[in-house]
């Protein structure tokens, strides 16, 4: 299994165990507002290059 697939199966366990845990509009907002989050405290200069790096993977 490769790094980037366990994180995705760690995501979804952690997902799951929040809609267990909380009311689903709680745990809706936590898995959408911590990527959204992270992606506001970079820098101007790599959200760039995260864009760029994503679009390269896309036209593969």
């Amino acid at each position: 299994m490769s790094k980037n697939a366990k994180i995705a199966a760690g995501g979804v366990a952690v997902g799951l165990l929040l809609l267990i845990w909380l009311p689903w509009w709680a745990a809706l907002l936590i898995v959408l507002g911590v990527p959204a989050a992270a992606y506001l405290t970079l820098d101007p200069s790599q959200r760039r290059r995260l864009r760029r790096v994503t679009r390269k993977e896309l036209g593969r």
